[in-house]
């Protein structure tokens, strides 16, 4: 705070600046940059997604409209989740939202405040830990546990026995991000068992249910949960339809909720651009042999660079089921935020430190893999002299 100036909530001030950025911002003039620090690929938005876009610009479907989202995309994505759960989800359950992070803020403002805790797993996008943080309310981690091989597991007794009376939301991430760890359906059925018993939201983050290897998506609690369960799922057209920048998501959840988000809404961000709904409906209606053709190539890549890791000593590392991160520990790691920066301005190669998804980051370090083959196997290359 500046001397002299009004003061700004104690949360807000004390808000850390991302390790990622701080990364971004050590590297990216680097000359021979490779960037892999954020969750964003090489991939561009397809041709029939733009298209819709600039015809809705065309038609001039510019105006405010309906701060739940427009009817036609609300429908489109009622179809898109019955299509994939198999289960009845009405359009009174969709919220259309201003990215998938507008989703996460509105989440929590809406079951969080001063006073409560949201048990979150992990390592974790620090986004979710943040967002708690903001509305006052205290985040509450639990690690995964690390496996011999490399991979992780969720131990749920642990996760259980974290949560107190008050405890508003569990957040899951599935698969998750940075870890790729994903749940399987059992978890799924025994996690939203007690937060029925509990009377505890189960938050998911359903960002990267379509990009999972050897499975055509990953299990949801949506493909069991009830109407009026406590489940609010949270999703984006950033990753699986490469509409990073078009800051557009969803959330389902049940129809009284839903009356409350949209009040959110109004008071967030007035609702997405109207525009770029209607690409969310070319998205949902035309994108499956687009997602198809994505996983195979994220599937290329994660094997190349997971067999590339795996060449140096000093590095762990196993396939992720789910998402598009190596999720690596380099032995003797030390202080991860001054390796990466120093890994940028040495190679050009900018990764994400693994304190970056919380404590159970260290030692760790992020590669996004959503990348041409090329530009991965020069990473590799410049990377071998620091991990060798």
């Amino acid at each position: 705070m500046t001397n002299g100036a009004a003061p700004l909530r104690k949360e807000i001030e004390e808000l850390a600046v991302s390790q990622i950025a701080q990364v971004f911002y050590a590297g990216r003039d680097h000359p021979r940059l490779l960037p892999f620090w954020f969750g964003e690929g090489d991939t561009p938005t397809p041709d029939f997604v733009k298209q819709a876009a600039i015809r809705a610009i065309g038609e001039d479907k510019v105006f405010y409209v309906d701060d739940r989202g427009i009817p036609p995309l609300r429908e489109a994505i009622s179809r898109y989740a019955m299509r994939l759960h198999g289960r009845d989800i009405a359009v009174d359950r969709v919220q259309v939202t201003a990215s998938g992070m507008s989703a996460v803020m509105m989440t929590m403002q809406a079951i969080s405040g001063p006073g409560d805790n949201v048990v979150y797993l992990s390592p974790v996008w620090p986004n979710i830990v943040e967002a708690v943080r903001i509305c006052g309310a205290t985040p509450r981690p639990v690690s995964l546990d690390a496996t011999p091989d490399g991979g992780w597991r969720l131990d749920l007794q642990k996760l259980f026995a974290s949560c107190d009376a008050r405890t508003r939301g569990i957040f899951v991430a599935s698969p998750g991000n940075p870890t790729g760890w994903m749940m399987d359906a059992a978890e799924i059925a025994e996690l939203l068992a007690f937060c029925r018993r509990r009377r505890i939201w189960l938050v998911v983050d359903a960002v990267y249910e379509r990009l999972t290897y050897g499975t055509a998506r990953a299990p949801s609690p949506l493909d069991v949960a009830e109407p009026e369960d406590p489940v609010i799922s949270l999703n984006s057209f950033s990753k699986a339809w490469a509409m990073t920048g078009w800051r557009l998501g969803w959330v389902i959840a049940p129809a009284w909720v839903n009356l409350h988000l949209r009040k959110l809404n109004q008071y967030n961000t007035s609702g997405a651009a109207t525009f770029v709904q209607w690409a969310g409906i070319a998205a949902l209606e035309q994108g499956e042999p687009f997602i198809e053709e994505l996983r195979g190539r994220l599937q290329r890549a994660r094997d190349l660079v997971i067999q590339g890791l795996s060449r140096f000593p000093r590095v762990h590392v196993a396939a992720p089921p789910g998402a598009f991160y190596a999720f690596f520990r380099v032995d003797g790691l030390g202080d991860g935020l001054a390796f990466a920066k120093e890994m940028v301005a040495r190679t050009g190669v900018g990764l994400a430190p693994g304190t970056a998804f919380g404590a159970e980051g260290e030692g760790y370090l992020r590669f996004c893999y959503a990348s041409s083959e090329q530009r991965l196997s020069d990473a590799l290359a410049r990377m071998e002299p620091m991990l060798r």
